[in-house]
């Protein structure tokens, strides 16, 4: 049995690695080939390509690399056609994806897309390729049930695959002072800054970000690495300010935080889990930012929002960045009525998103319906 894995970045990695670990755990003899990153190829899988050569962010972006984005595409139906594979996981990414989704479907191979893409934000027009080129949808917010079932489509929701990843993290067992000692680290409160994975999103808001720092003497800023992009990608970024880079060990900032600000995307879940009061903010190109807005049909933009459907937490987009991520984090920090407001709305939201044990119930389904095609 041989399956084709495509993730475009840091968190669908994170998640499609999980859900192969399930899968592998259930069939031992199953093959994988992936575009994806380290924790695919840590978890057993063959990767052709990293996403790190796929992550393109923003009109302006996709328009300049078009030429990358069409040999990416050229490469992956190569590879599809060359594996042979009996299915294919689609995780998110939505651009590629539904491009490759068709390619496959032509060529009558099954297709399961593995957390939806958000098209009910962006690109509602697309909903009709998942209903002609997708065999299995499975959505990772509650809400995209009732989305897709107004479209036609029966889409699945076994929970929120973050709360696994969150729930292994919380079973590590390290104390704020070891932590601080293994990273060399002050005696101080720490505030987390989660930028991004990508490089456009990271060179955007983290300087924003770092805006705020000599606001607050009493604390130390600790810049969450992503897992695709070396130390010295930072540096320029860093230098000569007063913040620490650690890399790869996310989650454990997060559980020694006493804030956060963060990039909106898969980490606002993640930091909300973790039950660390945050600010999120989102910044593209202005380019981008002013083609794209009329085309954006959402209250909120950060997963926490979404999913609660009113405002937990303070979401910044685009201007006065700086000015009004030193406001939120003065209420999350001194006013302890507001803190405690979102941490309690956290609270609810843990319960809504479910149980851990959700990639295993994604894998279980998933085997359900490649059973005929598995020799057990």
């Amino acid at each position: 049995m041989k399956l084709f894995i495509i993730a475009g970045e840091a968190s669908g990695d994170m998640h499609a690695s999980n859900l192969m670990k399930c899968l592998k755990k259930l069939h031992p003899d199953i093959d994988f080939l992936c575009y994806g990153g380290d924790l695919l190829q840590e978890a057993g899988g063959k990767l052709a390509k990293h996403y790190r050569e796929m992550a393109f962010m923003g009109i302006w972006e996709v328009i300049r690399n078009y030429g990358k984005i069409r040999k990416n595409l050229a490469d992956c139906k190569a590879e599809i056609l060359s594996y042979h594979p009996d299915a294919l996981i689609l995780v998110d990414y939505a651009g590629f994806n539904l491009r490759i989704a068709k390619f496959a479907k032509k060529r009558n191979l099954r297709v399961f897309y593995y957390i939806s893409p958000k098209l009910w934000a962006w690109g509602k027009w697309r909903v009709k390729k998942v209903r002609k080129y997708v065999d299995n949808m499975f959505v990772n917010l509650p809400f995209e049930v009732d989305f897709y079932r107004n479209h036609g489509i029966a889409a699945e929701y076994y929970g929120n695959p973050v709360v696994d990843s969150v729930a292994a993290g919380m079973k590590v067992q390290e104390d704020l002072t070891s932590f601080i000692r293994l990273h060399s680290l002050e005696e101080k409160p720490i505030i987390a800054l989660l930028a991004g994975s990508r490089k456009q999103e990271i060179h955007l808001c983290l300087p924003e970000m770092l805006s705020v720092i000599d606001h607050y003497p009493a604390y130390q800023f600790v810049i969450a690495g992503a897992p695709s992009l070396s130390p010295e990608f930072y540096q320029p970024y860093i230098t000569g300010k007063s913040v620490r880079l650690i890399h790869g060990q996310t989650y454990a900032i997060l559980r020694h935080a006493v804030a956060a600000v963060v990039t909106s995307g898969t980490a606002t879940l993640e930091t909300a889990l973790h039950r660390i009061p945050q600010v999120v903010i989102y910044k593209t190109s202005t380019f981008t930012f002013y083609v794209g807005r009329p085309f954006v049909d959402i209250k909120f933009f950060s997963l926490v929002n979404l999913i609660m459907d009113k405002e937990v937490v303070r979401e910044l987009l685009q201007f006065n960045l700086a000015r009004d991520i030193k406001a939120g984090l003065d209420n999350i920090l001194f006013d302890k009525d507001y803190r405690q407001q979102m941490l309690d709305n956290y609270d609810r939201l843990i319960e809504k998103v479910g149980l851990p044990g959700v990639s295993e119930r994604v894998a279980e389904r998933m085997s359900s319906l490649l059973q005929p095609s598995i020799n057990i």
